[in-house]
């Protein structure tokens, strides 16, 4: 009889601190867009500070691939869902940065629409890490992002449409634009991680 050596390496906790990194980093960047100066730069600095937290995890997390002979899941898969997880993480930094480099004074309330979508986003994505290992009670997981990722998606062709009939300065439009589009690519991230986690429970099943 043979035995199937257990691996020593915890991905998992890996994947779920950095499930709690996603909260963490949606919650301030709430604050970002709802503060004023000089608050507003503290939030965005505190998450760089989770951002970077967030990348260390990712490179443990690639660091122990490496050096462990038996995964509790396929390599890729576990590099993925680092990846995807990373990704999260940068989109919502990157949003943040944007917000306090363009020193965006009047910040448009819709934007606030985004924000709580990706909150939301983060808080399912951090319970699913938490069940990760057993890779059951997933499937109203990945529906509810998809269906947080459309209501994304029509906010996103709302603010647009709105943004080009606002009758700004050009530039104006530009940097709201980009902001916008740093959420929508934030949003998309965390449908990307749960369809990849949907993915990797119906093989596994």
């Amino acid at each position: 009889m043979k035995f199937k050596r257990k691996p020593k390496t915890d991905f998992y906790s890996l994947f779920a601190e950095n499930g709690r990194n996603l909260v963490k980093a949606s919650d301030l960047l709430a604050q970002v867009i709802s503060e004023d100066e000089p608050e507003r730069t503290a939030a965005r600095n505190h998450l760089h500070d989770v951002e970077h937290a967030g990348d260390e995890i990712t490179h443990m997390i690639m660091r122990k691939l490496n050096e462990t002979f038996v995964t509790p899941l396929d390599r890729d898969d576990i590099s993925l869902i680092g990846a995807k997880l990373d990704d999260c993480l940068d989109f919502m930094d990157e949003a943040a940065d944007l917000i306090v480099l363009y020193e965006m004074h009047d910040i448009p309330k819709r934007l606030s629409k985004q924000v709580k979508v990706l909150q939301q986003c983060s808080q399912l994505t951090a319970d699913a890490m938490e069940r990760l290992k057993t890779l059951t009670d997933l499937k109203d997981y990945t529906v509810e992002i998809n269906r947080l990722e459309n209501n994304g998606d029509r906010y996103y062709r709302k603010m647009l449409a709105e943004l080009f009939n606002s009758g700004l300065d050009a530039i104006t439009i530009i940097k709201i634009k980009d902001i916008i589009e740093s959420l929508e690519e934030a949003i998309d991230s965390f449908e990307q991680l749960a369809n990849v986690i949907e993915t990797i429970a119906m093989k596994e099943s």
